[in-house]
């Protein structure tokens, strides 16, 4: 069988959904950051292409924020190199703009790098807000310590938890639009790269118009 000229993502408008979970950020310094449930979870849209995500992602949002999660199956079998564990970096659109090619003020890029510290048993996350590149307008960027994050090495694999509040998500405005673009990216080294939908192949990181959309349910 041949190979498709262009994945199969690509011929779809990709759309998922996020529930309202309210009890996030959970507050403390242990525990989970979400504790989001597989109701949350998005579409595998790997199996459009035959193939199987081996990590999961899952979304939430309420009136402070947009909660993001991803579990993680399996770990990189050189988990100590020093360019780090894994690598999420997400994309969020505050406004859907999809009959766009270059990013807005509404679009942001947020890029996490997990690094194993010497015990082996523990991550520090390294995260931030980046400019995105050929950008129209640029979003405000964020302090980094206005992310809350949390990561994790678990028996199976290794998780992942970023809330990023609504001051940091310029254009956030659930009670009048309930519409997002997403699009994520999660590399371990070790393992094929995961995207949402279409990978780098094409312009993802400049490109809302190739993000999903991502609905906010009541």
């Amino acid at each position: 069988m041949t190979k498709a000229l262009l994945p199969q993502p690509f011929w779809f408008r990709l759309s998922a959904s996020a529930p309202r979970v309210e009890a996030m950020p959970r507050p403390g310094k242990d525990g989970p950051l979400l504790d989001l449930s597989a109701a949350c979870g998005l579409p595998d849209f790997a199996a459009l292409d035959g193939r199987t995500s081996w990590a999961s992602v899952r979304v939430g949002w309420n009136s402070q924020g947009l909660g993001i999660a991803v579990i993680a199956d399996g770990r990189a079998k050189v988990s100590d190199r020093p360019e780090g564990f894994a690598d999420i970096h997400l994309w969020v659109d505050t406004r859907d703009t999809r009959n766009v090619s270059r990013a807005t003020r509404f679009c942001h890029r947020f890029s996490a790098r997990l690094v194993l510290r010497p015990d082996r048993k523990t991550l520090v996350v390294d995260i931030g807000q980046r400019a995105i590149s050929r950008a129209v307008a640029d979003a405000p960027i964020c302090n980094p310590e206005d992310l809350s994050s949390r990561a994790a090495v678990t028996k199976g694999g290794w998780t992942f938890e970023v809330f990023l509040p609504s001051k940091v998500l310029n254009g956030f405005d659930p009670e009048n639009n309930r519409r997002l673009g997403l699009a994520y990216q999660v590399s371990d080294h070790e393992r094929e790269d995961q995207f949402l939908g279409v990978g780098r192949d094409f312009p993802i990181g400049e490109n809302p118009g190739l993000w999903a959309a991502l609905e906010l349910k009541p």
